[in-house]
């Protein structure tokens, strides 16, 4: 019964690193040193508080002299380091005066000291005694003693106390700098390993069955594991055990999942880190915990170490800005290389990194005996992307209208985590409308969400800036549909969303290459929306930046990286190595500079004008689309083939898409927008 209930609650969990005690008892809190010196100091104050008695209680000497010495009440007095004077009562009349001292705990004993007043001086307090005794007669006698008393726990408190707040401020700002370190952050711990084991006691739950897609680089991986899991089999035959493996491709890829899985899958205790991990604000203690986590991976073999955003500390040597004689990053990954190059042929520990800049590491790190193998986890396509679906809609409540191939389709150029964030937030927008089951326009308002940003339909817009944003998408939209290569339209809007008043979404191709052609179109379908606004109003706005920047974007890769120039030739001034991230100089003279400079503009101009051509001719298809974008906000390729008719060159076959379904309604949704 009580297992069941910890299923059932997922709060109901147990620290990592702990085994499950039998018959569902919990752990209680760890045991820490300090609590036995609080208990001592709670005793100490204890065993001070009723030995001593309760306090007495302060008076004056006139109550002292008018009741208490003309009464005779008084045993003694005693006078306590010549500044106080502690009364102590007959035991006869101590009833008389319990109604003044404090009551419970805090009462004074009956031995008293039962009161006490403040003298200025000794002398006096003589002078002012022997006149009331003098007054009072036999009832004022009393005996009178001095004293001198040592409060020794004050005295040395007040020797103690600033050394101790110094101590105490030195322990806490060494923790704070070390915080997060080996040992709790303790300063003597500061140069140890940060990397999180999981072994048996802990291990991880991921597989290779959550990693979807990446075939080839999940075999690559697997591999890797066979090798740990039956090193025998490879090095019966003289083959060695590859020491590293280093994990490249776009943030969102998943690279850290198949690590995961990796860990998950081996059965070996896997060292978990990232890059960041090893910097720190004291000089060499990046190398040493290099040292450290390579010693405790030594002890641990056969086992797998990953370093995650290996960039943070294998950027190649030599270009860093900073001029200083010593770099704490350069020590720790000359630290790195000479770990990974003095491991044993077959030590059975493999090193794993992953990255997203693998053009900017040292080469030293990327030469083979360390890093042996380089796995590259690119964006997923089509059929991946179906897979990745299939993960991330296991959890979710369904409709029946939701069809994986569509999205799969309509989702060209997203990674992974792009998708499990479409399929997150398909589920919030269909819980924030209280439906009961998520439906495919909760998917398509999810993308549109994540692509085009929030939608913003309450933002104020005057009459003339909604004519200029319609003329402007509707611009964009005539000249992609009249053009051969340009993407297809699905959908054009002029609601304002995220940071654009309009937009216009495509469905671009998965290809490998582009041609100039297809290029050369695109720019044209970009300079739509400037091309409107010249022809209807004959002038211009702010609204084509986002045009603008895309299209200078686009013809410089034109000109300078593919070598579609006939004046500038086939060179490329591209450096895909990433070796020159520091160089004052540009790879080409001032004179081909201008050149670059007047092929760019030429190629932008022609484009313009081949837009404005295209528009002229279409005029009235052009204000009617306009018309209706300002009428209805939205439109679809419905919309769009009811105006100007079908495209002439028509879409790609069924047979040619490697996803084949019945789903035909209208998609609404890309990964590729084009603002204004």
């Amino acid at each position: 019964m009580a297992e069941k209930e910890t299923k059932n609650n997922p709060g109901n969990t147990i620290p990592k690193g702990n085994k499950k005690p039998a018959g569902g008892v919990k752990f209680g809190p760890k045991f820490n040193p300090i609590y036995i010196y609080g208990i001592l100091l709670i005793a100490f104050f204890a065993i001070q508080y009723f030995t001593s008695g309760g306090a007495p209680v302060e008076t004056s000497w006139q109550e002292v002299k008018n009741t208490m010495l003309k009464n005779g009440d008084i045993d003694k007095i005693v006078v306590v380091n010549k500044s106080q004077s502690d009364i102590y009562l007959k035991e006869g009349s101590y009833d008389k005066y319990k109604s003044k001292l404090n009551q419970g705990f805090g009462s004074p004993a009956k031995t008293g000291p039962h009161f006490f007043f403040t003298i200025g001086s000794v002398d006096v307090f003589e002078k002012n005694l022997e006149s009331a005794q003098a007054e009072f007669g036999d009832n004022a006698k009393v005996t009178l003693t001095y004293e001198i008393r040592h409060d020794y726990f004050s005295e040395v408190l007040s020797w103690l106390f600033l050394p101790l707040v110094l101590i105490a401020v030195w322990f806490w700002i060494f923790r704070r700098m070390s915080k997060g370190g080996s040992g709790g952050g303790n300063i003597f711990n500061v140069g140890k390993s940060q990397a999180k084991i999981f072994d048996k006691e802990s291990r991880v739950s991921t597989s290779f069955k959550e990693v979807a897609g990446l075939a080839e680089a999940k075999q690559e991986i697997e591999e890797i594991v066979e090798f740990l899991k039956n090193p025998d089999r490879y090095t019966k035959l003289g083959g060695k055990i590859p020491k590293g493996a280093l994990l490249v491709g776009p943030p969102g890829t998943g690279k850290t999942l198949l690590a995961k899985a990796v860990a998950g899958e081996a059965d070996v205790p896997f060292f978990s880190m990232s890059g960041s991990d090893f910097v720190e604000m004291f000089v060499g203690v990046g190398a040493s915990r290099v040292r450290d986590l390579f010693k405790q991976a030594k002890e641990k073999a056969p086992c797998i170490v990953f370093i995650d955003e290996i960039d943070a500390i294998g950027r190649a040597r030599g270009r860093n800005p900073n001029m200083g004689s010593n770099d704490e990053r350069e020590n720790t990954l000359n630290q790195l290389l000479t770990e990974m190059d003095g491991f044993d042929t077959n030590s059975g520990v493999i090193i794993l990194g992953a990255t997203n800049r693998a053009d900017i590491l040292d080469r030293a790190l990327m030469r083979a005996g360390r890093f042996d193998r380089q796995i590259h986890v690119e964006l997923p396509d089509v059929i991946d992307r179906k897979e990745i679906f299939m993960v991330h809609l296991r959890p979710l409540t369904l409709s029946e209208d939701v069809n994986v191939n569509f999205l799969a389709k309509q989702t060209p150029g997203f990674s992974g985590a792009d998708i499990a964030n479409v399929c997150n937030e398909a589920a919030l927008i269909a819980a924030r409308k209280k439906k009961t089951k998520v439906e495919k326009q909760d998917f398509l308002d999810a993308v549109d969400r994540i692509v085009g940003g929030l939608e913003k339909k309450n933002k104020i817009i005057t009459a003339d800036e909604k004519a200029i944003i319609a003329y402007h998408e509707a611009g964009h939209a005539t000249v992609s549909w009249l053009l051969e290569h340009a993407h297809p339209l699905v959908k054009v809007t002029i609601v304002p969303r995220g940071k654009a008043l309009g937009a216009a979404w495509y469905l671009p191709e998965e290809r490998q290459i582009t041609t100039r052609e297809q290029m050369l179109d695109e720019v044209c379908a970009t300079l739509g929306g400037r091309a409107a606004e010249t022809v209807v109003f004959s002038r211009i706005s702010s609204g084509a930046q986002n045009d603008l920047e895309k299209v200078t974007k686009t013809a410089y890769s034109m000109i300078c990286y593919f070598g579609m120039s006939d004046k500038v030739g086939n060179v490329s001034y591209y450096d895909s190595s990433g070796q020159s991230d520091y160089s004052f100089n540009k790879p080409y003279s001032e004179k081909t500079a201008e050149l670059i400079d007047e092929e760019i503009k030429a190629l932008i101009d022609n484009a313009f004008i081949r837009a404005k051509d295209i528009l002229i001719k279409n005029a009235a298809g052009h204000k009617q689309l306009a018309e209706l974008l300002l009428e209805r906000e939205v439109i679809f390729t419905e919309d769009m083939e009811n105006i100007f008719g079908p495209r002439p060159w028509g879409k790609k076959k069924d047979d040619e898409n490697p996803l084949k379904d019945d789903d035909t309604q209208p998609s609404n949704l890309d990964s590729e927008i084009t603002k204004i």
